[in-house]
């Protein structure tokens, strides 16, 4: 397989785990967030399942994996092992400090006409761009923009990897996300492409649903600079969500609109 179609393979599944009925959920687990062995090693389990944090659906594809070191240094992370309910992912942490995991894509869904026949397309935007013929006329496109992320600490902490990128919904951590202790205050930052999302809703759903038997989403707002400042639940995994626009539908959207998504896997730790 080529890695222009695993690139649309992957931005496929990631447009369904965020716009799917809320029932499934595409997540990132790590087997711990502080690592504190001499060589330090974490595994990332990816899975898209009805229960939070169970593998009771589908695998999570993580081929396109990334992980930003504590200086700020991006690179691909390779080796992930595609299961039947979940994809592992081994990562050695060579430096200490916090390290950003995220899987990042860009959906484009459309159709344009040739000769007066309409043809429907779907895919990356690398590969819509030469799927898209130069005598095209009516061209329409929606697209998805969507941020999966998580985070783990190797002996520290740090905020190298956690600087914005500027390019879609993302969350910004004031407060180090490998530091959430319960009582404590955090504060979180949402922005879109560089700038600050005022009075903007995210959830923190716990895990451990099917022993709740409710979801008990937590739903938090940012004020007017885009930021939230909340005291941090009691010690559990939580999965944070967002979306932009609030209000979008389950559908493809407007001809030439655009969508955004964001989730993350943070961990609190008692006081």
């Amino acid at each position: 397989m080529n890695h222009l179609v695993k690139k649309t393979i992957l931005s496929l599944a990631l447009a369904s785990v965020s716009f799917a009925a809320s029932a499934h959920r595409g997540w990132m687990l790590p087997s711990t967030t502080l690592v504190e062995k001499e060589e330090a090693w974490v595994t990332i389990d990816g899975a898209i399942s009805e229960g939070l944090f169970e593998f009771d659906h589908v695998p999570l594809r993580m081929d396109g994996v990334t992980v930003t070191d504590p200086d700020g240094i991006t690179t691909p992370a390779t080796g992930a092992i595609l299961g039947k309910v979940r994809s592992t992912l081994d990562l050695r942490l060579p430096k200490d400090g916090t390290y950003r995991i995220a899987m990042v894509s860009n959906n484009v869904m459309g159709s344009y006409k040739v000769g007066g026949e309409t043809k429907r397309f779907r895919g990356t935007e690398e590969s819509v761009a030469k799927e898209i013929p130069a005598g095209a006329t009516d061209v329409q496109k929606s697209t998805t923009h969507t941020r999966m992320e998580t985070f783990v600490s190797a002996h520290s902490i740090s905020n190298g990897a956690l600087k914005a990128s500027g390019q879609g919904l993302e969350l910004v951590p004031v407060t180090n996300p490998n530091d959430l202790r319960a009582g404590e205050t955090a504060k979180f930052r949402f922005q879109l492409d560089g700038k600050p999302l005022a009075n903007f809703p995210f959830s923190l759903v716990p895990g451990g649903v099917k022993y709740r038997g409710t979801v008990g989403e937590i739903r938090i707002n940012t004020d007017a600079k885009g930021e939230a400042s909340f005291t941090l639940p009691a010690p559990n995994r939580y999965w944070v969500t967002a979306k932009f626009p609030v209000e979008a539908g389950k559908g493809p959207g407007e001809p030439g609109s655009r969508r955004y998504a964001y989730s993350a896997t943070l961990e609190v730790l008692p006081e």
